[in-house]
């Protein structure tokens, strides 16, 4: 991702981002026991740091980031991940073993929680109803989203529209929400920009190297989760369609990059990007913000 390691050099991030660091371990630390330990895991397994680098890029030039609202959105994003991760059974997460295996279900599940109050205390702490209010809303997507996930399970006639809302729900949400806790007003890029991050993080499911991932290629066939890639594939492929359905798996995946369902995807993701930089008249940190478009769109993890 050269795009968005030429964005570290931005000024004052370096900065931001260590202060970001220090908040979000203080934050996990702040209660000792199994929840606090699970949480500094998922800490250590690192991550891109997307959404508190939109909070940084919303920011009107001039203005101090919001370090609690990045340290927010970050802590309900890694509580997302451990919870799904529990939900869906996968067992790595960034080329780590995932919180489940390595502590426990009930564990895994309590640290989620953890990891979410420990989100809206970072807010609270600031006296910022609005904030609190945006955070909250897109928390509400997020467990919409992953609802409609699972209503959707092994449904190969799920529908595109029905895939993308739930993009949206779950991705896209808290991706608008970081503009939005920057003081910004550019909900709108981050909503797009976030259905296409989902849309390429689908695609390398079916076609990224573990070793570049973190996580298991196929893990969304496995569990039967209708991504793009797979339902587009599905309509080419009876193979690829029982498969999806719950069926044999076997040779599926390799059938799904026989079709033209990936570059398809694609194409759709960079049309998300490009509705999303359509959204940038006028933005201050326009060069940035199309950058880290262009990383999102070509990225290989």
């Amino acid at each position: 991702m050269s795009a968005l390691a030429e964005l570290r050099a931005a000024p004052g991030l370096d900065v931001y981002l260590e202060e970001l660091e220090e908040r979000l371990e203080a934050a996990v630390a702040s209660h000792r026991g199994v929840v606090a330990e699970v949480g500094a895991e998922a800490l250590q397994a690192g991550g891109k740091r997307l959404r508190p680098l939109l909070v940084f890029l919303a920011t009107a030039p001039g203005e101090p980031p919001n370090v609690a609202a990045a340290a927010a959105v970050e802590l309900v994003h890694m509580a997302t991940l451990v919870h799904d991760d529990l939900i869906d059974g996968a067992t790595f997460r960034r080329g780590r073993v995932s919180a489940w295996q390595a502590f426990g279900p009930a564990a895994a599940r309590a640290a989620g929680d953890y990891l979410f109050a420990r989100a809206f205390a970072q807010l609270a702490a600031t006296g910022d109803a609005r904030a609190v209010s945006t955070l909250a809303g897109a928390a509400l997507c997020l467990a919409r989203g992953e609802a409609l996930q699972r209503s959707q399970t092994h449904d190969p006639d799920t529908t595109i529209d029905a895939y993308l809302d739930r993009c949206a729900l779950k991705t896209g949400k808290l991706f608008e929400a970081a503009c939005l806790l920057g003081g910004g007003h550019l909900g709108a890029f981050g909503l797009h920009l976030g259905i296409a991050f989902q849309i390429v993080d689908d695609v390398l499911d079916c076609s990224g190297e573990t070793i570049e991932t973190g996580k298991v290629a196929g893990t969304d066939l496995r569990e039967g989760t209708p991504t793009l890639p797979l339902l587009l594939a599905a309509r080419q492929d009876a193979v690829v369609r029982r498969a999806l359905a719950g069926g044999p798996l076997d040779g599926a995946l390799v059938r799904v990059a026989a079709t033209d369902a990936l570059d398809r995807s694609r194409d759709l993701a960079l049309e998300y990007a490009l509705r999303a930089r359509a959204c940038l008249n006028g933005a201050p940190r326009r060069e940035e913000l199309e950058a880290l478009t262009d990383a999102v769109v070509n990225r290989e993890s």
